[in-house]
């Protein structure tokens, strides 16, 4: 089935360059100019994955992709934009952002990112379980329970609300406890990005939205004790006291 995006651009020039590039790689697409529009589009149809300016008339692209999480719409979102500041990027990635691309960039790293976002989202990472039966695909951890076949994570019995990037990232390293894992080997294992190839996320995408995930799902996200990380090696999840 062919793959749609939504394109939400204020620049026409590079809108354009774009659009023509999606085509070129066989996307349909969709186009929006301001916020407003682009907003409505994105709660109104269903899209493979959003490409998303920050700085858009009418409706800035932080707002745009605060709303559209706060719809629970699960379209991975890569944030372009011309700003450089890490408060900016930073701020992208808490508010449900998957990835970000500095302007200028080039449309091989951009497409190589849409490819990797979309696998990932289309494929529900192939973390369940085939067995259905029973509680096999539950997986405890301290206050947390994962069902693996309904993507369901629940806290103290409470369902608790993840992105499908948090999910997989929590369910990657349930499946694989007490093993560190380099913020290179999650992008390729998560985000499911080329590490052998020229272009891939940048490894903050790693930290922030291993912060967001511990905000969670642990007691005390400032002293986490599910997920954790050895200094200068990368992340893992353990079940131990």
């Amino acid at each position: 089935m062919t793959k749609k995006l939504l394109i939400v651009e204020d620049d026409r020039n590079i809108s354009f360059i774009i659009s023509e590039n999606a085509k070129l790689e066989g996307y349909e697409r969709d186009v929006a100019y301001d916020g407003e529009d682009g907003l409505e589009k994105a709660l109104k149809n269903v899209y493979d994955l959003i490409l998303l300016d920050l700085m858009l008339p009418k409706i800035e692209g932080f707002d745009i992709c605060r709303r559209i999480r706060q719809a629970n719409i699960t379209t991975p979102v890569i944030i372009l934009t011309a700003r450089e500041e890490e408060i900016d990027k930073i701020t992208g990635l808490e508010l449900g952002a998957d990835d970000y691309i500095t302007k200028p960039f080039s449309v091989k790293e951009l497409f190589a990112r849409v490819k990797a976002n979309i696998r990932r989202s289309s494929s529900d990472s192939g973390f369940a379980d085939s067995d259905s039966g029973g509680n096999t695909n539950i997986i405890n951890i301290r206050s947390v329970a994962i069902d693996c076949g309904k993507r369901r994570v629940e806290k103290n019995s409470v369902t608790t609300e993840l992105s499908r990037l948090e999910y997989d990232l929590l369910v990657f390293l349930a499946k694989n406890p007490d093993r560190i894992f380099s913020r290179e080997e999650l992008l390729k294992n998560v985000w499911k990005y080329d590490i052998g190839g020229d272009f891939y996320g940048d490894p903050r995408t790693v930290d922030v939205t291993v912060k967001r995930l511990r905000d969670k799902i642990e007691d005390d996200a400032s002293n986490p004790e599910i997920i954790l990380n050895k200094r200068g090696v990368g992340y893992y999840l353990t079940n131990s006291d």
